[in-house]
């Protein structure tokens, strides 16, 4: 564990601290990132991989080949956990019927997204956390429904690490809601994650963050040889999808193009994770997703849901979207034998923390503003207590305009702190922190008067 300890410094009502210093882990989290196994996920890999082909088009009755038989198998692992969940746990299979669409989907197909639910202890608490991996893959032709397409990696990975995540953390209770989903029909147009926003959409799901896990266990590139399982990026929208022309004048006033729900997601995830994973650094990428291409957050997006995408430092091509095949020596296909299981373990712990610290911690603060009536080198931060949790103090957040991460935070135990620094050089955010010190995701804030 590592423990780098710095002297605080003392400033009125707050206590100061350098974000980039502290390292405090609760110790039920770390016990549980622990608990993640390399060998566990290469296992789930390869009984996935076994189904022959997960295409969305493939058979659903047969009992040994296709998504069907793969979908079952997901399903019978989910359950496994119920008894050790002491009931909080529920598994379901999701099932819509997609029309032919005359793109990618050439005859009626039945879907199914298998859905775990952890339902948090607080019923009060209606926060929900979404977290998924898709469990179709194709070959190079994306309407063969027939021939082989591992999908080892895309996206076994993913939904290798939700059956990891509910082993492991249906042993423990939150006061929030986790909702873990291996969606279908991500290759034939995010279909299955569509399904999901919209039912999460109507059913009014208080969706507070969404994480999409698409290939996280590959370290490697194809045309540059670049190796590096020690970073794992987040994609994150900036200018949020659904806002309007107010909130896009609020944004471009105070300058907070980089501080929407989802970057201030993506900047949890990459100080918590970095906090309970060892050897490995979140890098923030800051656009939705990959040129020309989508994933299953985003249907979310869309939505008006804060969601990211996490995926590979480096995508390898040979392996992604590949019949399998030899050419000239190349082995194409997206096999184990490319896997790096290891590397699968670090970002399924990631996951695994930051759902854990985000379950635990007291919900945002409420109504947090930034005193604008004087002209002052100092700052005043003012909110209200979160709806849901007791928190034992405040974070107020500060990091220069230019920098991605916070870089100071400092403590209260009140509702508003007066720090000396100009609100014209600096940005803000305030989080709540928990009796365990998990935090909450940070609040942009509005302008006071």
């Amino acid at each position: 564990m590592k423990k780098r300890i710095i002297l605080p410094l003392l400033l009125g009502a707050g206590m100061c601290v350098d974000a980039q210093q502290i390292v405090q882990r609760d110790p039920v989290i770390a016990g549980m990132v622990a608990e993640v196994r390399a060998d566990s996920l290469e296992s789930y890999i390869h009984r996935l991989v076994s189904f022959g082909t997960r295409s969305t088009l493939s058979s659903t009755t047969d009992k040994k080949k296709g998504i069907g038989a793969a979908r079952n198998w997901v399903l019978e692992q989910f359950k496994s956990n119920i008894p050790a969940s002491g009931g909080r746990l529920s598994v379901a299979l999701d099932t819509i019927t997609l029309p032919a669409d005359g793109k990618r989907i050439d005859v009626p197909v039945n879907l199914g997204n298998v859905m775990a639910t952890l339902r948090g202890t607080d019923p009060q608490d209606k926060r929900v956390y979404v977290v998924t991996g898709h469990l179709d893959s194709r070959a190079t032709d994306v309407m063969d429904r027939t021939i082989d397409a591992p999908g080892a990696n895309d996206d076994g990975s993913g939904v290798a690490a939700l059956i990891e995540m509910v082993r492991v953390m249906s042993r423990h209770p939150y006061p929030a809601t986790i909702v873990f989903v291996a969606v279908s029909g991500e290759e034939q147009g995010l279909q299955g994650s569509d399904h999901l926003a919209d039912r999460a959409s109507k059913e009014n799901w208080q969706v507070d963050a969404m994480l999409n896990n698409d290939m996280i266990g590959q370290n490697s590139s194809s045309e540059t040889d670049l190796h590096d399982n020690t970073r794992v990026r987040v994609f994150s929208e900036g200018i949020p999808a659904t806002a309007d022309e107010k909130q896009l004048a609020f944004i471009r006033q105070v300058g907070m193009e980089n501080d929407g729900n989802a970057r201030q997601l993506a900047r949890y995830i990459k100080e918590t994770g970095e906090r309970y994973v060892d050897n490995l650094d979140v890098m923030l990428i800051y656009r939705n997703d990959r040129f020309l291409r989508g994933g299953d957050h985003t249907p979310f997006v869309k939505r008006g849901m804060t969601a990211v995408r996490i995926t590979d430092m480096y995508e390898n091509y040979d392996h992604q979207h590949q019949t399998i095949r030899k050419e000239k020596g190349v082995q194409y296909g997206d096999l184990p034998e490319f896997m790096d299981f290891e590397y699968l373990r670090k970002n399924t712990a990631l996951n695994l923390s930051v759902l854990a610290s985000l379950a635990t911690a007291p919900s945002k603060p409420q109504d947090v503003k930034l005193d604008v009536k004087q002209l002052t080198n100092y700052s005043r931060l003012y909110w209200t207590a979160p709806q849901n949790g007791k928190p034992k103090g405040y974070y107020v957040m500060m990091r220069e305009t230019s920098s991605p991460v916070w870089q100071k935070k400092f403590f209260t135990t009140a509702t508003e702190l007066t720090i000396p620094y100009s609100k014209d050089n600096y940005l803000f955010g305030v989080q709540a922190v928990g009796e365990n010190s998990a935090e909450s995701q940070a609040v942009f804030p509005g302008i006071g008067r």
